[in-house]
């Protein structure tokens, strides 16, 4: 049951409300990789990175809610529970316990790398059916391949 009704088509609903949902999961899951990450790094580069993973936290859970509150709009009920997010996310889990500067830039790199993959998707199949969507998904992409781009400058030759 929905108690708000979209302007879409039910099929065009579904490939959006997909593209939505998937991109609100990925969303979460960074933020909080981004904060397991940010609380356990260790090593000479601790502060600029320690601050940096901060960041893209702070642009995760916002374009989430943007993503969240989209979904709402035409009537998606979104799904940002933890076993959902756990169940569905694409992104590799933080390893637990300190982990190096180097390999917290590396696992970032590789988060991010993971995200805007599967948001580039998104903004593909949401052309047609739903460019408004689509504009949101195109704009967080571009935050995040800005942090992909700065996270890898950070291990420029392997430091």
């Amino acid at each position: 049951m929905s108690v708000v009704k979209s302007p879409l088509s039910e099929e065009n609903l579904k490939v959006v409300g997909d593209a939505l949902q998937g991109a609100l999961v990925d969303l979460v899951d960074l933020a909080l990789v981004g904060k397991q990450v940010h609380w356990t790094i260790v090593g000479p580069r601790f502060r600029s990175v320690h601050l940096q993973l901060d960041e893209v936290v702070t642009t995760a859970r916002t374009h989430a809610d943007t993503v969240a509150e989209r979904a709402s709009a035409l009537g998606v009920p979104p799904d940002g529970r933890a076993a959902t997010v756990a169940a569905t996310s694409g992104i590799e889990t933080a390893k637990s316990g300190w982990i190096e500067d180097t390999d917290a830039v590396r696992a970032l790199v590789a988060g991010l790398g993971a995200v805007i993959t599967r948001m580039r998707e998104r903004i593909e199949a949401t052309a047609e059916p739903d460019p408004v969507t689509q504009d949101i998904l195109i704009g967080l992409t571009r935050d995040l391949e800005k942090h992909h781009w700065m996270f890898q400058a950070e291990n420029v030759n392997g430091r």
